[in-house]
C-alpha cells in the first residue's frame, strides 16, 4: 500500500485499504500527500470504516453523514463516497452530492466492492470535461440505478432473487 499510495495516479480505496489507512498514521500522511502531487484519491467507506478513519464511532458518523463525509474529504484531500442510504459524494472545496438512487438490495456483501470498479472506470476514462467529483457521482448513481432496476424487475416478475455482488457486477458490465 505505501508504494501504491506513492505511485498510483488515480486510486480508489475500499475495505481493507481503508482499515489499513485508519490504523496507520504514516499511511494517513501518504494519502494526504497525494493531493499535493495532483493524484486523485477516492475513499469509499461505509459508516463503520468512516468512523475508524475519523477516530470516532458509527453513531457520530450516522448523526451527520454529510459532515462526516466532508471531514474525510478535507482531512485526506480526496473524494469521499460515504456509502449508505443517500450516499454522500464530496471533495474539498466542491458542493457535495447526495445520491438518490439505490435501495436496501445493496446491503449485501460485496456490493460496495463492485462500486469501486465503476468509480475506477469513470476516472480512467478519457476526460469528458466533468470534474472527478462529478464522474464519481455519476458512477455512484449508476450503481444505485442498477439496484433500483433489479428490484423493479423482480417485482414485475414476482421474483425474490437477492441481488448478489456477482449479479450486480454482471449487470454493471452489461450496461
Amino acid at each position: 500500500l505505501p508504494e501504491t499510495l506513492q505511485r498510483a495516479r488515480t486510486l480508489v480505496l475500499d475495505a481493507d485499504g481503508l482499515n489499513a489507512v485508519a490504523s496507520n498514521p504514516a499511511l494517513q500522511d501518504a494519502v494526504r500527500q497525494r493531493m499535493a502531487r495532483n493524484q486523485t484519491t477516492v475513499l469509499t467507506p461505509h459508516p463503520l470504516e468512516a468512523a475508524r478513519l475519523l477516530g470516532t464511532d458509527t453513531a457520530a458518523v450516522m448523526a451527520d453523514r454529510l459532515a462526516a463525509a466532508r471531514a474525510l474529504s478535507e482531512r485526506f484531500g480526496c473524494i469521499c463516497v460515504l456509502k449508505g442510504s443517500g450516499t454522500v459524494v464530496c471533495a474539498p472545496g466542491e458542493t457535495p452530492r447526495i445520491n438518490a438512487s439505490g435501495n436496501a438490495a445493496l446491503a449485501t456483501a460485496g456490493s460496495g466492492d463492485v462500486l469501486a470498479g465503476p468509480i475506477g472506470a469513470a476516472l480512467a476514462a478519457p476526460e469528458t470535461g466533468k470534474s472527478a467529483l462529478l464522474r464519481v457521482a455519476d458512477a455512484v448513481y449508476h450503481h444505485g440505478w442498477l439496484a433500483d432496476r433489479w428490484v423493479a424487475n423482480a417485482s414485475l416478475h414476482s421474483s425474490c432473487a437477492p441481488l448478489t455482488a456477482g449479479a450486480l457486477a454482471r449487470a454493471a458490465s452489461a450496461t
